[in-house]
């Protein structure tokens, strides 16, 4: 079960698992409106933590090293 707190002044409200809920706070009155969040789909194509890796990431395949400078020569000794 998942708690549920006005979102103004964090009083617990109640218990329980909703799928829409308008409830107002008997400590401050705010009206506080909850939705259930939908679950969090994984997408065709989207890097998944577990499962294996598919190569290099291909944006990142053409990336160079900046040129290097070459070192000053040494002054000669006078």
């Amino acid at each position: 079960m998942e708690e549920i707190r006005c979102g103004a002044c964090s009083r617990k409200l109640g218990e329980g698992v909703y799928t829409r809920l308008t409830i107002k706070c008997p400590r401050c009155g705010a009206i506080n409106s909850l939705r259930a969040q939908s679950p969090t789909l994984e997408r065709h194509g989207a890097s998944n933590a577990n499962g294996p890796t598919h190569g290099p990431h291909h944006s990142l395949d053409r990336r160079q090293a900046p040129p290097r400078r070459a070192a000053p020569e040494p002054l000669p000794a006078p």
